[in-house]
């Protein structure tokens, strides 16, 4: 969905490159407009994609939450432990310049996780909580956590992201402790809601507008790389 830019807010380019099977090919394109926002040679962005099987290590991650390995494995920027990514998975890598905004990286880290939570209310599912330190993330009750959350930053320019369960298959979580908790925390949108199935489409959308709203710029949405 293409929206209009107003004269008033800069605009937000939106990378909606749908599933990719190649995830350092997406990586590398993060670190690419890193470097380009770095040098203010492009706006503020947003990736959106779907990732094949792949588990990803984060700066504090434990190789004893690695439980089985029969998947690609990338030891990577973000904080936080290993996670899994996969189809059925919104994951959004938002390349924004935190001095612009006046942002700390704690409050960015709650700007995201404010945007889930509008996104899952958007979907009925009202009962959805933010936290932070280890449990980093959005929760279900306090339970069951739906959305991780990792970010990188380099000269104030913030990469990695947010990874939401739309209709992830959850039985890859048992390969890992994700972040090192049981398998079994983790929830999905599909899940919560009873089996029903949620478009990728819809949850894009409300979180390209959660997103945009809390950032006050305008998202102009494109389907491939620069």
């Amino acid at each position: 969905m293409q929206v209009r830019k107003t004269e008033s807010r800069p605009a937000m380019q939106v990378y909606d490159l749908g599933f990719r099977k190649d995830y350092g090919q997406i990586w590398e394109f993060q670190k690419k407009l890193v470097n380009e926002r770095i040098n203010d040679r492009v706006q503020d962005s947003l990736i959106l994609v779907e990732h094949d099987h792949v588990l990803t290590l984060g700066r504090s991650s434990h190789l004893e939450n690695v439980l089985v390995k029969d998947l690609p494995v990338f030891e990577i920027e973000r904080g936080g432990d290993v996670t899994y990514h996969g189809p059925g998975q919104l994951v959004a890598y938002p390349i924004i310049l935190l001095e612009r905004k006046s942002l700390s990286v704690r409050q960015f880290v709650e700007l995201l996780e404010d945007s889930i939570i509008e996104t899952l209310s958007a979907l009925e599912l009202r009962n959805a909580s933010g936290m932070l330190g280890k449990q980093t993330g959005v929760w279900i009750d306090g339970k069951r956590k739906i959305a991780s959350i990792g970010v990188a930053v380099s000269h104030w320019v913030t990469y990695h992201g947010l990874a939401l369960n739309v209709s992830t298959d959850l039985s890859y979580f048992q390969k890992i402790k994700p972040c090192g908790f049981d398998s079994m925390i983790m929830t999905s949108i599909s899940k919560e809601l009873g089996g029903s199935q949620i478009g990728m489409g819809r949850v894009k959308h409300l979180l390209i507008q959660a997103l945009s709203k809390r950032l006050a710029e305008d998202p102009v949405v494109r389907s491939e790389m620069f």
